[in-house]
């Protein structure tokens, strides 16, 4: 990924945090000669260096995947920053956004214990603290059948690039113009990034 100095994501902590947050992503891999990607929700094991998934079993991405060199896209917030915002109107838009990619290899996990424990997490992750549901408490052999319909994997992160671009190369007055613009938009990306920025010049 292209990532002028100003912009570059160097805290670990920050970058996992945010992988957290929006665990969403985009899977890239080369699939009968051709790029192909799968959109899927990833669990971070920051601890092992893993990110941990699975595909339905009829997407054929994971038949030739096992091995190759991956690149997984984390999206964050992103908006249109307008030049009518600044102090001069001698200048041209940009857009603020906020990505991390990963690259890794993929592994299938052929384990049935560690496939249910990667869904049990992932379950867990996202049903609300106060939840009915608990996916050890549905049948077994229920979760056996539906088991069939995927092929859990796990990616061994071997690189961790983040991007935060937030007019950092800009005045810091300019900025404020900017997340004052920002603040007063109903738009939900366009309040997280005036967040975002706020933070990066307090």
């Amino acid at each position: 990924m292209y990532i002028p100095k100003y912009f570059t994501i160097k805290d670990e902590e920050v970058i996992y945090d945010f992988i957290e947050k929006n665990s969403f992503a985009a899977l890239f891999s080369q699939h009968d000669g051709e790029p192909y990607a799968t959109h899927l929700p990833l669990l971070l094991n920051k601890e092992e260096g893993f990110l941990y998934g699975h595909f339905a079993r009829q997407n054929e991405q994971w038949k030739d995947i096992e091995g190759q060199n991956v690149l997984i896209i984390f999206q964050g917030p992103h908006c249109y920053i307008s030049p009518s915002w600044y102090e001069t109107n001698q200048a041209v838009p940009t857009w603020n956004y906020v990505a991390i990619h990963v690259y890794g290899e993929l592994e299938i996990i052929e384990d049935e214990k560690e496939v249910f424990e990667s869904l049990a997490d992932m379950v867990s992750k996202y049903e609300k603290p106060d939840s009915s549901y608990h996916l050890e408490n549905v049948n077994e052999n229920y979760i056996k059948g539906m088991s069939k319909g995927i092929v859990g994997f796990k990616i061994n992160i071997c690189k961790i690039e983040g991007k935060a671009k937030l007019n950092q190369n800009h005045p810091a007055a300019r900025q404020e113009l900017i997340i004052k613009q920002l603040e007063d938009s109903d738009d939900q990306n366009d309040l997280h990034i005036a967040q975002l920025m706020k933070r990066n010049i307090e």
